[in-house]
């Protein structure tokens, strides 16, 4: 796989042949791909929604009125649920959203994504993010050097220098990332991919051994 590679600087210097690049099967890993999306969205919910019973409503558990009568509906105590302010039946209650995967469905879902983002002509390489100084706009320059009016770029490097991270914060359209922290829902989300040299090796690497 080839892929366009730019300096430091964001000017273009040719093409980064990118050995062991997976490849796949047309349409394979789809399934996996939907699968792994819906697992990292489900763990991400709290699960904290909850409703009371009728046991854990406050008030008497006095019956409201005699029971024969006064010519009205039989009726308990007013914590009943078919009563205004009573328990409710069948509610939410606080529960584990999370799903497991296998190792081998995760692998393929990364496959997946990093494939169709290639296929894509969304994936770049940079031969490292570098900068002298701490400066947002200086990074801002070299991100619309390599990809002018950019939105939802994905910045991956096996780990940001601390002039990245300091300059890259302020960026409302560039996300940092490591490649050992990097998810397949994190690719499927972004627009572009610049990759650092280091970053993509270390990322085949993972997708190696996971």
């Amino acid at each position: 796989m080839k892929l366009k590679l730019f300096k430091s600087d964001g000017t273009e210097t040719g093409e980064y042949a990118v050995e062991n690049f997976p490849s796949l099967e047309n349409g394979k890993g789809s399934d996996a791909l939907r699968q792994v999306i819906l697992a990292v969205r489900a763990n991400q919910r709290q699960g904290n929604a909850s409703t009371k019973l009728r046991s854990e409503v406050s008030g008497s558990g006095k019956k409201i009125f005699r029971q024969k009568g006064l010519g009205v509906g039989r009726a308990g105590d007013k914590r009943a649920p078919q009563r205004r302010g009573g328990g409710i039946v069948f509610g939410p209650r606080p529960r584990s959203y999370s799903q497991k995967l296998n190792k081998k469905v995760r692998r393929l879902a990364f496959q997946r994504a990093l494939i169709d983002q290639a296929d894509a002509e969304n994936l770049l390489v940079i031969e490292d993010f570098d900068l002298n100084e701490p400066k947002t706009k200086q990074l801002d320059g070299i991100l619309n050097k390599i990809v002018p009016e950019s939105s939802k770029l994905l910045l991956v490097s096996d780990s940001h220098k601390e002039n990245i991270n300091l300059a890259g914060r302020n960026l409302p359209y560039a996300t940092l990332s490591s490649a050992p922290d990097l998810g397949p829902l994190d690719l499927v989300q972004a627009g572009k991919i610049i990759f650092s040299i280091k970053g993509i090796e270390v990322l085949l690497e993972k997708l190696g051994n996971l």
